[in-house]
């Protein structure tokens, strides 16, 4: 599987990040694009308490903007992507214009979660007011204490990049032979997104013995979307603060959250998983090994270096079978940069493992 940072330095980052970020909840109407197409105003109408005028002090708070951001903006006003992103690159203060005519008139309040990345304060995910927060932190702290303080867990990779947060931890009591001399290990993949990217994921994963590739089980475990009751802009704040309510609802996720990571250690479900592996190992290549590889990667969206990669690790691998081509292609995702496109390629990985005999039939004409 994909290295990224050691568990201590991914920590480190999560508690840094944790000091820095901050929430807005903010109408449509307060909010303003400049004409660069990349810094974005949050207007706050403020009262003047006691005063003898009905004159409105405007406050602003200045940000920049992520790739991110205007992605999810842009989706939210209905603005196309392909237009939006022409507007951006060529004509910023069109792009301003129509964004903030198209805000201007929407009666409904957002969420903007932003970062202090050391040389200014950035949004970096627009979202709706009915998102619910639930940040990395706090699954770190939720589920670590769970697999920490013996040899039997170990994390084998961790990370946090710019849209998620994975933690892969190995249980080295729980090994299954696929085939004679073909061992797996199971263990755990804990992900989240604390920019609308995903819901939270608990899910068994698979660390193979003999070339440490890894696999995201997708049939089992636990998702949970970053859906609540809708946030309420404060009067004289952008800031969003939870309420007890919230916070409640946050305690008995994270009990819920603990309880599904337990469940990863029942071994009750782990011959389904080797059985499917199992089964994958008969399902034998029997058409032309680089078209199988091509109609493979056009079905689940590999691009032209990752399917060269592929290929190759199937031939070098020998074997070919369903199961080899998953493994190939679990092979593969240690290549890419992108920690998110690796773990993405783990996940397919299985879903390549386990496919309907149908589809398998298509690929493998």
């Amino acid at each position: 599987m994909k290295q990224g940072r050691t568990l201590s330095e991914v920590m480190a980052e999560l508690k840094r990040q944790e000091d820095v970020k901050r929430d807005y909840i903010s109408p449509a109407a307060s909010l303003e694009l400049q004409a660069d197409g990349s810094t974005l105003y949050m207007n706050s109408p403020q009262s003047q308490s006691q005063a003898a005028t009905s004159t409105q002090v405007i406050s602003r708070e200045m940000l920049g903007t992520t790739e991110l951001f205007h992605r999810q903006m842009g989706s939210a006003l209905n603005i196309p992507a392909k237009y939006y992103d022409l507007m951006r690159r060529e004509k910023p203060g069109l792009l301003a214009e129509n964004v903030n005519t198209w805000l201007g008139s929407k009666d409904q309040s957002y969420m903007i979660r932003s970062l202090d990345y050391g040389n200014g304060r950035v949004a970096r995910a627009f979202l709706s007011d009915r998102y619910r927060r639930i940040d990395n932190l706090q699954i770190a702290m939720a589920i670590l204490p769970l697999f920490m303080g013996t040899d039997q867990y170990e994390v084998m990779s961790s990370e946090v990049t710019e849209n998620r947060m994975y933690i892969k931890i190995s249980f080295h009591m729980k090994r299954y032979e696929v085939v004679p001399g073909d061992w797996v290990e199971f263990g755990i993949i804990i992900s989240n997104s604390e920019v609308g990217l995903g819901a939270v994921v608990v899910r068994p994963f698979l660390n193979r013995l003999i070339c440490t590739n890894g696999c995201v089980v997708n049939d089992f475990g636990e998702r949970r979307h970053h859906v609540g009751r809708q946030a309420k802009a404060m009067e004289d704040s952008f800031d969003l603060y939870s309420d007890a309510a919230i916070e409640a609802e946050d305690k008995a996720f994270m009990l819920k959250l603990q309880d599904v990571a337990k469940a990863t250690l029942d071994e009750s479900r782990y011959p389904t998983i080797i059985g499917k592996l199992q089964d994958s190992t008969k399902a034998h290549i029997t058409g032309k090994v680089q078209d199988v590889v091509e109609l493979t990667s056009k079905s689940y969206g590999f691009n032209q270096t990752e399917q060269e990669r592929i290929l190759d690790y199937l031939i070098r691998g020998g074997d070919m079978s369903l199961y080899g081509l998953s493994n190939a292609v679990t092979r593969a995702s240690q290549d890419v940069e992108s920690y998110d496109r690796a773990t993405e390629m783990e996940s397919i990985g299985w879903d390549i493992a386990t496919m309907e005999p149908a589809r398998w039939k298509e690929i493998n004409a």
